[in-house]
């Protein structure tokens, strides 16, 4: 009888079309910890916002997220079972998925050769080599737990642009603030003039929910055309859980927006086909090495990983103006990023193909430890 009220109450218009043949089907992450009662719902692209908000409006509790960027139209809230199962009856509903929580992909250690190895064929280096356009007029968004933005080493360059889990703009875990001066910062980072932005979707304890990440990737696809960002947009995400159809998606929706996106293959040790948003074909996917230039024993592998990048005891900044030694994939998808902005800085490659041109750029034959589907290349911004 519930299920029936709630039909009851949707407006003409969407009424109108009537049940569907079949209901909209109800996924659940896989290799995830699901959230119970919390869903995220997927329109179909066609639909307006009048019908997303129409869609909205049958769910008792308070919407947590809305989506409304480019190719990813929904919303995140708790439900209940009734009222799952008449969205699931909407014509106008593409799929709904289960809630999950997400984590930041770094394990703590204490050593920094992974930036010099970037401009070098061998990790004993301590020079890193660069064209000091470094990645200018480039806007790097860090889809994280935050930056600490007041910190030195960014220049005044970093930005607090999002908070989508908490009402603390700070970063109180440090792994975003670290994730950023790889990518950005005056002395550890690989594009050292790019605008940083922090979009932070995970708390203090390094997790998440799927629905936050998401609502984080649909604010870089509504805010990076509002800012200066004239050689293009490069996004990180040091950060995964289970496969998610919906995070994959709105990954995708990132891409297909125009920005690039570089992302961690995950620490498990397996297969990145395992792992979203690592499992997405259209984001760079970015596997770890260490400073014997074998891959990192933790790092994912597989088809999917399209670069390495060094990931082992990784220097980079950490709130309070201090720094860090940190190891995981987390670390090595800054690098890709970083040197995404400094190629884009360059003028030599267009976003659009930005991923497929700095695996071309890598020295291939040089990781070890590599399973047979797996690159053995490591990125190179070209100045070794």
């Amino acid at each position: 009888m519930r299920s029936a009220a709630i039909l009851a109450a949707l407006p003409l218009a969407l009424a109108a079309p009537g049940k569907r043949a079949s209901p909209a089907p109800l996924l659940k992450p896989r290799n995830a910890d699901v959230i119970e009662g919390k869903y995220i719902v997927k329109m179909k692209n066609s639909s307006g916002l009048q019908v997303l908000e129409a869609h909205k409006s049958l769910v008792s509790s308070k919407v947590d997220y809305t989506y409304s960027s480019h190719k990813f139209t929904g919303f995140a809230a708790s439900m209940t079972a009734e009222e799952v199962e008449a969205l699931q009856n909407m014509p106008d509903v593409e799929y709904i998925e289960h809630d999950a929580i997400v984590r930041a992909s770094a394990t703590q250690t204490n050593a920094d050769w992974g930036l010099a190895r970037l401009s070098n064929t061998s990790p004993d280096s301590t020079t890193y080599t660069y064209d000091d356009s470094a990645g200018e007029g480039v806007c790097a968004y860090v889809v994280d737990t935050g930056i600490d933005v007041t910190h030195e080493e960014f220049e005044g360059r970093a930005t607090f642009a999002s908070n989508q889990v908490d009402s603390d703009d700070t970063d109180g875990n440090g792994h975003g603030t670290h994730v950023a001066g790889t990518i950005g910062s005056k002395t550890y980072g690989v594009a050292k003039k790019v605008s940083l932005y922090a979009v932070k979707v995970l708390g203090a304890d390094g997790s998440g929910t799927n629905s936050g990440v998401i609502a984080g990737m649909d604010f870089v696809v509504t805010d990076s055309p509002q800012r200066d960002c004239p050689k293009g947009v490069v996004v990180n995400l040091s950060l995964g859980g289970g496969v998610s159809s919906a995070v994959n998606e709105a990954a995708a929706n990132v891409v297909s927006a125009g920005n690039f996106m570089a992302v961690a293959a995950g620490n498990e040790a397996q297969d990145a086909s395992n792992s979203s948003p690592a499992s997405e074909p259209s984001v760079c996917t970015v596997g770890a090495t260490d400073d014997t230039d074998a891959l990192s024993y933790f790092s994912n592998f597989g088809s999917l990983v399209d670069v390495l990048a060094p990931g082992s005891d990784i220097e980079s900044t950490w709130p309070g103006g201090q720094t860090n030694t940190i190891s995981g994939t987390s670390m090595a998808s800054p690098h890709v990023a970083g040197i995404g902005a400094y190629f884009l800085g360059l003028g030599v490659s267009s976003v659009e193909d930005l991923c497929e041109y700095i695996a071309s750029q890598a020295q291939s034959g040089a990781i070890s430890g590599v399973p047979t589907d797996t690159t053995d290349a490591i990125i190179q911004n070209g100045q070794a």
